[in-house]
């Protein structure tokens, strides 16, 4: 079966589901009560890139893939538009986009690209006029995405540390403050002084070229898998276990990977 047939089948499912004779949750559904469903998917999608299972990626992809139809039929439904108007919208605009490799253009480097795509953004049509180079950041993206994109315009423009031992005395520097305010702040400012912390390692991240949001996921994978097998080992418990005792076997399982 072609990728046509294939795609053109999903749809017509979609179809039948929120058809008159189709599936009572289906046709309930809207924009709003499917965006968490959205959500999850794309983060499972991630998950599955992470664990490098081609498998549960391909399965995982066609979840997303399913809700994104789910919504462009609600949308024709409506009188909107329809999957259609999709593929055509993001294939023109993707053609718009890369002018160095559909139009005569120069070759360009990776960080050029990502320079001219934003130019051509704000050269598009129908677009509201940008008062500020961090407009169109979404607002409800995790707050960590919103702040490496918030770094990476403000960089783009030129505002960023000259280098990477520039952006790690900031780091320092914050860590400093926030000290500070654990000893002597109220909680508002521990919070404040918490947040520049954050945002001030992200901004070491970017100088330095790792994902802030994939060095996170790693980190926090290692430790749910170090802390289960901490779990494994304490024969009375977590209740029941001392803090020093619970420590020292910490120490034990971190050294193993």
């Amino acid at each position: 079966m072609n990728c046509e047939v294939s795609f053109r089948r999903l749809v017509d499912l979609l179809a039948v589901l929120r058809g008159e004779t189709g599936c009572p949750w289906d046709r309930k559904q809207d924009h709003h009560s499917l965006k968490r469903f959205l959500l999850e998917e794309a983060y499972e999608v991630l998950e599955a890139v992470d664990e490098e299972d081609h498998e549960h990626l391909c399965e995982e992809l066609g979840d997303l893939l399913m809700l994104l139809l789910f919504h462009a039929r609600i949308a024709q439904e409506a009188g909107h538009f329809d999957i259609h108007d999709v593929c055509r919208g993001i294939t023109e605009k993707m053609i718009r986009r890369h002018p160095h490799v559909f139009a005569s253009s120069p070759e360009l480097q990776a960080e050029d690209v990502a320079r001219q795509w934003e130019q051509i953004k704000l050269q598009e049509k129908n677009r509201p006029a940008r008062t500020s180079v961090l407009d169109g950041i979404p607002r409800n993206i995790p707050a960590l995405n919103r702040a490496e994109k918030t770094v990476q315009r403000a960089a783009q423009a030129g505002f960023a540390w000259p280098d990477a031992e520039s952006a790690l005395a900031k780091v320092r520097e914050e860590l400093g403050e926030v000290e500070e305010a654990v000893e002597s702040g109220p909680k508002g400012q521990v919070e404040q002084e918490i947040g520049d912390l954050l945002f001030a390692v992200i901004g070491l991240a970017r100088a330095v070229g790792v994902d802030a949001e994939s060095a996170l996921r790693g980190t926090t994978a290692r430790f749910a898998q170090r802390f289960r097998r901490l779990e494994a080992r304490l024969d009375a418990g977590l209740a029941e276990t001392t803090p020093d005792e619970m420590i020292r076997i910490w120490r034990e399982v971190a050294t193993e990977g």
